[in-house]
């Protein structure tokens, strides 16, 4: 999901090794390096293509989360599990609300998670860069989601939720994105980030045929180290963790076949449960759901 709503100024990072080399199995079959930053231990994206360069990584037909049809078995799929993993992450967003102020969706797609806080009763609204996406989601209900140049006039400390569902990775200039943020939320609001985690089984598996990879629309792979020691440099902390068993399942059916060239559900559902049950004692899930709080709370 395309997000390049403040593409500031380039992020200097020290790295240290590559770790694997990818390829673009979604779209062009090119490739690219993933150095690993030990210091903060993240996989960075190498090249990493421009604003502008970018934007053409996504032209994938039928782009999943900027979609509202089941045509495919991938997008019945997505939607399946974007049903499912909807009630988690409500429940998720509206435990972690407090009292006061809204809920923003970073990263809104077509709308759905919008749509779901709002038919619960609680104001919520949701940016989305693609228009196509965007103008899906105020197809279903006008005026729920917005273009990038919203944030700039919604009031500083008025958000007690901000959601970025599978979109962190996605963002140039990190430190810059999550500081622009962190000035919406409210004193003891929270920020909740769900991000593939390449220390996974299925990661491990997989190896550079992992779907979660997604190079180069994912310019950043975190682990647990990397979430804590990015957010620890604005004064904010993991206050709880949260393992998104589907993906594991999902990610594993897309990843057999970009590796075979063609699907195999037995394997991938077998793969994703072996990823499961061993994280169940790691907590090295496929993806991992993160809520950050401030330091000061």
């Amino acid at each position: 999901m395309l997000f390049l709503f403040l593409f500031h100024v380039e992020q200097k990072t020290e790295y240290n090794q590559i770790y694997i080399t990818c390829a673009d199995h979604a779209l062009t079959g090119d490739r690219f390096q993933l150095k690993h930053d030990l210091g903060c231990d993240m996989l960075i994206t190498d090249p990493q293509p421009n604003k502008d360069e970018l934007k053409a990584y996504y032209n994938i037909p039928d782009y999943p989360s900027h979609e509202d049809k089941k045509t495919s078995l991938f997008q019945r799929a997505y939607f399946f599990a974007r049903y499912l993993s909807t009630k988690k992450k409500l429940l998720w967003a509206l435990k972690h609300k407090g009292s006061g102020g809204s809920l923003l969706d970073i990263g809104a797609g077509v709308g759905y998670f919008v749509r779901s806080v709002q038919a619960k009763g609680f104001e919520c609204i949701g940016i989305e860069t693609n228009r196509k996406a965007r103008d899906l989601a105020n197809t279903h209900k006008p005026n729920t989601v917005f273009e990038a140049s919203q944030l700039e006039i919604i009031k500083p400390k008025s958000q007690s939720v901000i959601t970025l569902w599978h979109v962190l990775e996605h963002l140039p200039d990190l430190d810059f994105q999550i500081q622009t943020l962190k000035n919406l939320l409210v004193l003891n609001g929270s920020i909740i980030v769900a991000v593939p985690n390449f220390k996974s089984f299925d990661a491990h598996y997989f190896k550079s045929y992992w779907a979660a990879y997604d190079v180069p629309r994912h310019l950043w792979h975190f682990s647990q180290t990397a979430i804590s020691n990015l957010f620890e440099k604005h004064n904010m902390e993991v206050h709880k963790i949260y393992p998104m068993t589907l993906d594991a399942y999902y990610v594993s059916l897309l990843s057999t076949k970009y590796k075979s060239g063609k699907i195999n559900i037995i394997k991938a559902l077998f793969i994703g449960l072996c990823s499961n049950i061993k994280a169940f004692f790691t907590g090295e899930y496929s993806s991992l759901v993160y809520v950050l709080k401030n330091k000061s709370n």
